[in-house]
């Protein structure tokens, strides 16, 4: 073989033999890297204890408050409302004009006085056989029918008379001496301020936790003192407008300080739940669906579904979907596939 060819020859197979070799580095350098499992910090759960409470706006009342309103129309002739004034129940608020009431009893009187001279004179008539018995009833029965129509008289007479029905402390009077007045008239408010009551509506999914006899506190504007009060009864029915039953509490103490109408903070204290369940609000995810939270499993990430309640600034209350012991992640949630392989860096809240 010629010096030349090969020459040639050992040229060909050292190139290829230095393809070879780059083909492989480049076949290493293509295939791809392991991902490293992502490090996480996880939070444990467990139960607590938890007392529950709830603000929500109310409305002072009083024990007791109407308009008071005369019976029958007519003038009035004496009015006796002294505006903010304590006044007790039965106390004679107005008096209507009764002149034609009264002139119609005085004829009544004049009627009965007769007719029991004409009964006691058939009495003594029927005792000797003088009259018959039928005659004498007649007698009896018209005394009768007298009284009878003195006393729808009386009662028209009672209707002209306007009076508390209760004690308390009126308000303004809306009308004068010598006005003309209607059933439809307001003649004055009456408020029993002795005692105060405090309406306030619950929201329906608290209505349940709901006792008689449970102490609530409330706060006024303007007042910085703290009132308590006691459940005393309940609507019987969820309103439908806001899904909210309302609740009447009894105010404890001296109410001087505290005006009918006012508007109230009350803030009501729930019995405590022995076994809740809070974890941090950064580990629920919220989807389209509902929430969810990312479980360590194994040293596998797995998706849950939960349902929350109440929350706070940095916890949040999980009513289903998790059990004591499980371990929840707290980070890195979006990177987060399921299935996908976790690091625990830390316990939180260890």
């Amino acid at each position: 073989m010629p010096l030349r060819t090969k020459y040639s020859n050992q040229l060909f197979i050292t190139f290829l033999s230095l393809l070879c070799a780059c083909g492989s580095k480049e076949e290493k350098t293509l295939q791809p890297k392991s991902r490293p499992e992502p490090k996480v910090d996880a939070y444990l759960v467990k139960t607590e204890s938890y007392a529950q409470s709830v603000e929500i706006p109310g409305t002072i009342v009083a024990n007791e408050a109407t308009e008071i309103h005369p019976e029958v129309s007519g003038r009035i002739t004496t009015l006796n409302v002294k505006e903010g004034q304590f006044v007790n129940k039965g106390a004679l608020l107005a008096k209507l004009y009764d002149a034609d009431l009264q002139a119609q009893m005085k004829k009544l009187e004049a009627q009965l006085e007769i007719a029991k001279v004409n009964e006691n004179r058939a009495a003594e008539l029927v005792k000797i056989q003088g009259i018959s018995r039928q005659e004498y009833d007649a007698s009896a029965l018209t005394v009768k029918n007298i009284l009878a129509d003195m006393e729808i008289i009386r009662t028209d007479i009672a209707r002209t008379e306007v009076r508390a029905p209760f004690s308390g402390r009126l308000g303004l009077k809306e009308i004068s001496p010598g006005a003309y007045v209607t059933p439809a008239s307001v003649i004055a408010t009456i408020n029993q301020t002795s005692t105060l009551k405090i309406d306030f509506a619950v929201p329906e999914k608290y209505t349940s936790r709901v006792r008689m006899g449970q102490t609530v506190n409330f706060t006024v504007e303007g007042n910085a003192k703290n009132y308590t009060a006691k459940v005393a009864a309940t609507e019987s029915n969820v309103a439908v407008a806001n899904r909210s039953l309302t609740v009447r509490a009894v105010v404890n103490g001296k109410t001087d300080d505290l005006i009918p109408g006012t508007f109230a903070k009350v803030k009501m204290i729930f019995e405590p739940i022995p076994d809740a369940i809070f974890i941090p609000t950064q580990a629920v995810v919220p989807t389209a669906k509902g929430k969810r939270v990312v479980l360590y499993n194994n040293g596998k990430a797995r998706f849950n579904d939960v349902e929350t309640g109440t929350r706070d600034s940095s916890r949040i209350e999980i009513l289903k979907g998790l059990n004591v012991g499980d371990t929840v992640v707290v980070t890195g949630l979006m990177a987060i596939k399921p299935d996908a392989g976790l690091k625990i860096s830390r316990i939180v809240n260890n």
